[in-house]
């Protein structure tokens, strides 16, 4: 995704990242530079529920005509 900083040095987080993010108006981020890359973190920590909930909101949606054992074979490069 691409955002545009403003002549106030403002940028835009898209919704998507935002919700992914769990970004809601007024969380603070912290803004760091490493290798060439500005990096955004939440400051917030992020409550077992919170994480179990996110992961099963994607369970199940990978679809694949791939056994188990295939895929794990292509992602270790055998």
């Amino acid at each position: 995704m691409t955002t545009t900083v403003t002549s106030k040095g403002q940028v835009t987080i898209p919704k998507r990242v935002r919700d992914a993010a769990g970004l809601k108006p007024g969380t603070k981020v912290t803004v760091e530079y490493d290798h060439g890359a500005a990096i955004v973190k939440s400051t917030r920590k992020v409550g077992k529920s919170e994480y179990r909930k996110r992961l099963e909101s994607v369970k199940g949606t990978f679809k694949s005509r791939l056994s188990t054992d295939e895929i794990m074979a292509l992602l270790r490069g055998d």
